[in-house]
């Protein structure tokens, strides 16, 4: 199970999934740093403000993909966000990142959808943000009656390799949607990455039992709050 560190990023900082700002204040390229020290081989970036239209944090990324990228070893980043145009899918290209996450356009603009997929199809991954399998677009602002399944075939039809679905948990103690999980990775036959709802080890250890499901996103805040998490990140990373 590989395991991508994820930094939400908000007005130059970072906050966790659910949107609040960490009570002890670090920089996002500090914590993204101490992360890779620590072992972590992977991360995510997720623009937040891009995501819903306010503004963007590209410099930010940009610096943190740079620092990635002086590391004595190979850290892959993805990069999610208001990525809607083929010129700023070739700019994160540009600066590095491994994968790109394009969700919104998926049921918005098709047309654009289908451009990003001829110019740069290895590097996307098409993202399916849903709660109780229904999906929510613009950085979780809109609801649709669209279910994630489908969604997740539209995608595969487009010509995506490569899924993430970010479970919105409907409170903190919803147990993960593990179910339209796997439902979504048997149907395509793609590679799963689940994110949105994983925070405890207890999660994680179950992730492994769901067949298609190939990586995991958890808030990179949590890693410091909880040493069992950091432990289970060093060992998927060794």
């Amino acid at each position: 199970m590989k395991i991508y560190p994820t930094l939400n990023l908000q007005h130059g900082r970072v906050v966790s999934t659910a949107g609040q700002v960490s009570s002890s204040f670090v920089l996002p390229i500090d914590l993204a740093t101490r992360l890779i020290d620590e072992g972590a081989t992977r991360l995510a970036l997720v623009d937040v403000d891009a995501a819903m239209g306010r503004g963007n944090n590209r410099e930010l990324i940009g610096q943190i993909l740079h620092q990635c990228h002086t590391r004595d070893r190979k850290v892959s980043v993805q990069v999610a966000g208001g990525i809607r145009s083929s010129d700023q899918a070739q700019y994160f290209i540009d600066l590095g990142a491994s994968w790109l996450v394009v969700g919104t356009i998926l049921h918005k603009s098709p047309m654009v959808s289908e451009q990003l997929m001829a110019r740069f199809q290895s590097f996307l991954t098409a993202a399916i943000d849903a709660r109780g399998g229904k999906v929510r677009r613009s950085g979780w602002a809109d609801s649709t009656t669209l279910s994630a399944h489908d969604l997740a075939m539209r995608a595969k039809a487009y010509g995506f390799r490569r899924l993430l679905f970010v479970d919105i948990p409907e409170n903190a103690n919803a147990d993960p949607d593990f179910k339209t999980a796997q439902e979504i990775a048997l149907a395509t036959g793609l590679p799963l990455v689940m994110g949105g709802s994983l925070i405890t080890p207890h999660h994680l250890e179950a992730a492994h039992a769901y067949q298609g499901l190939k990586g995991a996103l958890v808030d990179a805040l949590l890693f410091h709050q909880n040493p069992r998490l950091m432990a289970f990140l060093q060992a998927a990373c060794a």
